[in-house]
């Protein structure tokens, strides 16, 4: 029989940290909360206290040494992930993890060659799998709803730049944001990527060329199994949030628009409008959260295997660099030819 509940472990109480620590504290029955680590031990003693968790440390080696702990939650910095990954999968703990593991190919090999030998679960947090949007265009390919899928077109454009100092340590755009959706790419289609093309530049903010990263790119995919794909990013989308996704098949096409805080439309003589969409991906993405975290849950308790795997969270790292290669010597690069 499984068990009634897996006793978790939170190690990062930044700010994708708190979003997990309120979905297991009270959307999530089957998970219990027992520490919280962080660097900044306020921050932690702040989050035990606001979702009640009996125990907040500063270093996460007391959360890994605890017996009752079956799971942990990282949430900390990125260059940390794949240390502690490494660390808690030796201590037998079944690992959740926000990504990317690690900015390099051979730091994510040793983190997933520890999770295997150890033989523990690890998921990693790419969220947009478990959006009910994403989900309905990934269930068109699926069933067969709209043929063979031929054209994907992706966009992707956040409200406002990121601080510099988040770029500076984020790997740059390909590596922090382009990241989910060559994740995405690969879930909707169902197939590899094997070749990208980037043309992007510094459009929004001199500063972010200075910080040696683009803001704008339009990236060019093509499909193992023929489909070619466009992936649309910008750093500056003053209207809100803009997520959106078309793919034309043999047989029709599926497309899915922004998220709007309400159904509302205004009709006057002048024009047909509503509110603007959602202005941060944490509300756009609220119930993916949820979901995906409820889903690492159920794998544990049932044995059954995660539905974000470390490969899957290997490969968008391999496509970013392959983007960023493409972008410096102009020119398409096949993913294959992305040394490991």
């Amino acid at each position: 029989m499984p068990a009634e509940s897996l006793q978790i472990g939170l190690i990062g109480a930044g700010r994708i940290g708190q979003v997990h620590a309120a979905s297991l504290a009270s959307r999530i029955p089957a998970a219990r909360m027992l520490m919280v680590a962080d660097v900044v031990e306020d921050a932690a003693q702040a989050c035990a206290r606001q979702y009640g968790i009996p125990q907040a440390v500063r270093d996460y080696h007391a959360l890994l040494a605890n017996p009752q702990i079956e799971a942990v939650v990282i949430c900390s910095a990125t260059d940390t992930h794949a240390q502690i990954i490494a660390e808690a999968a030796q201590a037998g703990k079944h690992i959740f993890c926000e990504k990317p593991i690690a900015l390099s190919l051979g730091a994510i090999d040793a983190a997933l060659q520890a999770v295997e030998q150890a033989g523990v679960k690890l998921q990693v947090g790419f969220n947009r799998r478990f959006d009910a949007n994403f989900r309905r265009v990934r269930d068109a390919v699926v069933r067969g709803e709209i043929g063979q899928p031929e054209l994907l077109h992706i966009i992707s454009r956040d409200p406002a730049p990121p601080p510099l100092a988040y770029i500076k340590a984020s790997g740059g755009m390909f590596l922090d944001m382009t990241i989910h959706d060559f994740d995405m790419a690969r879930f909707l289609i169902g197939s590899e990527v094997e070749e990208v093309y980037v043309a992007a530049g510094v459009i929004v903010d001199p500063a972010i060329g200075e910080a040696g990263d683009v803001d704008t790119a339009v990236i060019l995919l093509k499909f193992a199994n023929g489909t070619i794909g466009t992936i649309e990013n910008s750093r500056r989308a003053v209207y809100g949030y803009d997520q959106r996704v078309e793919i034309l098949g043999s047989a029709g096409a599926i497309r899915i628009d922004n998220n709007h805080p309400n159904t509302a439309v205004i009709s006057t003589a002048d024009s047909v409008h509503h509110d603007l969409p959602l202005n941060f991906f944490m509300t756009r993405y609220t119930e993916s959260y949820v979901a995906e975290l409820a889903a690492f849950v159920e794998a544990v308790l049932h044995d059954t295997a995660v539905l974000v795997s470390g490969q899957d969270a290997r490969v968008p790292v391999v496509m970013g660099l392959a983007a960023r290669m493409s972008y410096v010597e102009h020119r398409p690069v096949r993913v294959h030819d992305i040394p490991s």
